[in-house]
């Protein structure tokens, strides 16, 4: 049997617990100490990739397009939205622990292809809710932070998600610009809440962890 070895370890901001990242063989895991399960890992990336894909997918082609992207996770999103924008496009990549960002940077870059040594990508150290304070527009947001729209690692991620928040995001977005959020369950209030800042078009997509099979995950899409 494989060995699991220990790579780095980091404290979520506001007592959200430890991070821990380990790797096994060719897989690399995320996960929070003390808790079963594991919060990302390398072998399962497809819904992470759905979410730019699914997200992006109304600025194919647009010129100067901006993105902005909720988490760093393993890369899987930052590397998809990406491929979706044109070369003249920004993609900025807000993340709460430094620590994500520098394991991006070393051994665990390579799963998504490095995405991080694009010279489109601008990165936000901090909260993503911060990037909805600044005069910063953009044609799509693209959030991954803990499981969804009830925070599992950060307590105060619950703010991302409040009728407020969604506000804020809602004015940060260009016209048609849209909002997509990633959660590891299907929350119906969640949609209510965007009925209430009067997103358009909202849906909800189920998607798989993995290449059509694993587990089932959601994304939800509004569009401004």
């Amino acid at each position: 049997m494989m060995p699991t070895i220990l790579l780095g370890t980091a404290n979520i901001p506001n007592n959200g617990g430890e991070l821990r990242f380990t790797q096994r063989g060719d897989d690399f895991v995320i996960g929070l100490k003390g808790e079963p399960g594991e919060l990302m890992t390398s072998r399962m990336f497809s819904s992470e990739q759905a979410l730019a894909e699914l997200g992006c997918a109304h600025i194919q082609g647009l010129e100067q397009a901006r993105v902005l992207v909720g988490g760093m996770g393993m890369g899987f999103t930052l590397a998809a939205a990406l491929k979706a924008t044109t070369l003249s496009s920004e993609v900025h990549v807000a993340e709460l622990v430094p620590e994500m960002i520098e394991w991006n940077k070393g051994a665990l870059g390579a799963c998504a292809g490095r995405p991080l040594d694009d010279e489109r990508v601008r990165v936000h150290v901090g909260d993503v809710a911060a990037q909805f304070e600044t005069k910063r527009n953009y044609d799509a947001i693209l959030l991954d932070v803990d499981n969804g729209p009830e925070a599992f690692t950060h307590d105060d991620n619950n703010s991302l998600y409040s009728v407020e928040r969604l506000q804020a995001i809602h004015q940060t977005l260009r016209p048609k610009g849209m909002l997509a959020v990633w959660s590891a369950w299907h929350e119906p209030s969640f949609t209510k809440k965007l009925q209430k800042v009067n997103f358009k078009n909202i849906s909800v997509q189920t998607v798989r962890a993995h290449q059509g099979k694993g587990s089932k995950h959601t994304i939800y899409l509004a569009q401004k």
